[in-house]
């Protein structure tokens, strides 16, 4: 039985380094690229034209955020196996995960909570665009 956990084990922390390898590429694009582009997002620009722009970019960012952020999630997935071992030995495997889930965590809300906030402040302008528009129209209607 000490022989089967053993082997159990050895496969996990295998899996496991297969698993980092993958976590440490999708944290090192959320830290060098994923954060500093959130960041571009949160002075968004005055005017339609130059919202619509940035709206642009933002979702072509967004698809390949997006991407990093299933590669990650599906990694996660792969290590919930690892909640059935009480080993003390993988412990430090467990930490590590958590810490790589968090970040995870975090950056995909951030990019949820970012596209929300681009795509109302879109439609916040064109609907003010349209307003300012049937004003004008309004004032030349009555200007006639």
């Amino acid at each position: 039985m000490l022989s089967n956990k053993r082997i159990q084990e050895l496969e996990l922390v295998m899996e496991f380094e297969k698993v980092e390898a993958c976590f440490k590429e999708v944290s090192s694009w959320i830290e060098n690229v994923g954060r500093k582009r959130l960041k571009e997002t949160i002075n968004l620009d005055d005017s339609l034209e130059m919202l619509l722009q940035a709206q642009k970019h933002f979702k072509e960012f967004d698809l390949v955020a997006s991407e990093y952020c299933k590669r990650g999630q599906e990694a996660l997935k792969k290590m919930n196996q690892w909640e059935d071992f009480s080993f003390v030995d993988v412990h430090s495997y467990r930490v590590k995960l958590q810490t790589y889930g968090d970040q995870l965590e975090e950056f995909c809300t951030q990019l949820d909570e970012t596209r929300h906030r681009v795509c109302e402040t879109v439609r916040l302008y064109e609907f003010f665009d349209k307003v300012r528009q049937g004003i004008c129209c309004t004032e030349e209607g009555v200007k006639s």
